[in-house]
């Protein structure tokens, strides 16, 4: 694969990523419920990663790719606070109606 194939299959990958992270920015702000939201954001996570990773290749950057580590630390820190919400807030609609 010559450089400018590779460097153009990058692009059109980055705008792909882009297209669906907008998606995933409506699903985060439409819901229609907590959950749909928080796999929305799970998502928008993911999409950042990939994005950092790809910037990364294409720059040749490896300090992108540190980026893209702490990105995913964070999205996954964020998903397991919204999922220790749901649980809780779960919980306590069970303690009030019982």
């Amino acid at each position: 694969m010559s450089p400018t194939t590779f460097e153009a299959a990058i692009g059109i990958l980055i705008f792909v990523l882009a297209a669906s992270l907008t998606v995933c920015f409506i699903r985060l702000y439409r819901g229609p419920d907590v959950p749909n939201r928080t796999v929305a954001f799970d998502l928008i996570a993911i999409h950042a990663v990939a994005i950092f990773a790809l910037f990364a290749v294409h720059s040749g950057s490896f300090v992108l790719l540190e980026g893209a580590i702490v990105t995913a630390v964070l999205g996954f820190l964020g998903t397991v606070m919204f999922a220790r919400y749901l649980e809780r807030s779960g919980e306590e609609e069970e303690e009030m109606e019982g």
